[in-house]
């Protein structure tokens, strides 16, 4: 097995007719890792595709580092040629740069090794978009891109509900825990300096610190004891009269009564439909109920109260009557 010159060990071809699949260190000697045997396009180098993550890091830090002229040439092969060998190449010599990010953010209760999946996203990205020519060393470049990516999976991952939204949030997120005095809540003078230190307002740090304190409460948390009867958040949101079911039928009830009512008041006569309305129907201004009295319709038609009493049962009646035939709307009643 031979060597290019970026000291990388190559298939030769008879390895290569027989398909030889993905990435495998190659050891010169027990215990040493050497830089990794290859065919034309290498598959990407995951935490998993070693075996385990100690494996991969091991991996990792065993690739050779890269001079900042070997950098550059790498890159602009990149660029203008889209060589992807020299993207390989630039890659797998910075994947320990991710691993070391991605270990600062490990008090956030993911694990390692997806933030370093993460992390080589950012990688990628980074070297996609490296210029050679603004004399930049890719490490410093990079560093930006892994942190973004990988605090964006953070931001996303952390709770069920996404904490961060905004650059201030965002802000306050990633630096308010190193940036308490203590555990105890935050005072008005400590959330000022908070503020003025990160360029934001007193308010956003405050509102950054509930969020944080807060816990994802599972809307159908399972009870401790089976025999005892124990109510969840879900339970607080349904009720049987919420089913589908129940809602068609509601509105169906409801179809059926106001088509009723307007089928029972039509039957009746002029006065007898005004009365009905009046004592019913009649709303006020502000679109409340407000029934007139007796009295007022006895004045208004110039009869007596019994008379308008006996003209409001008999119009009561009759609408019974050409309501009998929907049981539903006589049940509701």
């Amino acid at each position: 097995m031979a060597k290019n010159r970026s000291g990388y060990e190559v298939l030769d071809p008879a390895q290569e007719r027989r398909g030889s699949s993905s990435l495998v260190p190659v050891r010169e000697n027990k215990g040493t890792v050497v830089p990794y045997a290859r065919k034309e396009h290498l598959p990407a180098l995951t935490p998993g595709a070693l075996g385990d993550l100690e494996a991969y890091i091991r991996a990792a830090n065993a690739a050779p580092m890269l001079s900042a002229e070997e950098e550059q040439e790498l890159a602009r092969k990149l660029r203008d040629k889209g060589d992807l060998d020299a993207a390989q190449k630039l890659t797998f010599s910075h994947l320990r740069l991710v691993i070391s990010v991605a270990r600062g953010y490990l008090g956030y209760g993911l694990p390692h090794a997806d933030l370093i999946q993460e992390g080589n996203i950012g990688l990628m990205k980074a070297i996609k978009h490296f210029d050679p020519e603004k004399g930049v060393r890719l490490t410093t470049y990079a560093a930006t891109w892994i942190k973004a990516e990988i605090q964006e999976y953070i931001i996303r991952n952390y709770r069920m509900v996404k904490l961060a939204t905004t650059k201030n949030q965002r802000k306050l997120f990633f630096n308010l825990r190193q940036m308490r005095e203590d555990e105890k809540s935050l005072s008005s003078t400590e959330a000022g300096r908070i503020a003025e230190a990160l360029e934001v307002k007193p308010e956003e740090v405050l509102d950054m610190e509930m969020r944080l304190s807060g816990a994802d409460t599972p809307l159908d948390s399972p009870s401790e004891n089976e025999d005892e009867e124990r109510f969840s958040p879900i339970d607080w949101l349904t009720r049987e009269e919420d089913t589908p079911t129940s809602v068609l039928q509601e509105k169906a009830r409801e179809r059926l009564s106001r088509e009723g009512l307007t089928r029972a008041m039509a039957s009746l006569d002029e006065r007898s439909r005004e009365v009905i309305f009046a004592r019913y129907l009649n709303e006020d201004g502000e679109g409340n109920l407000a029934p007139k009295t007796l009295q007022e319709l006895a004045r208004r038609f110039g009869v007596s109260i019994e008379r308008v009493r006996q003209i409001e049962k008999k119009a009561i009646q009759k609408m019974h009557e050409v309501l009998a035939g929907d049981e539903d709307i006589i049940e509701g009643s």
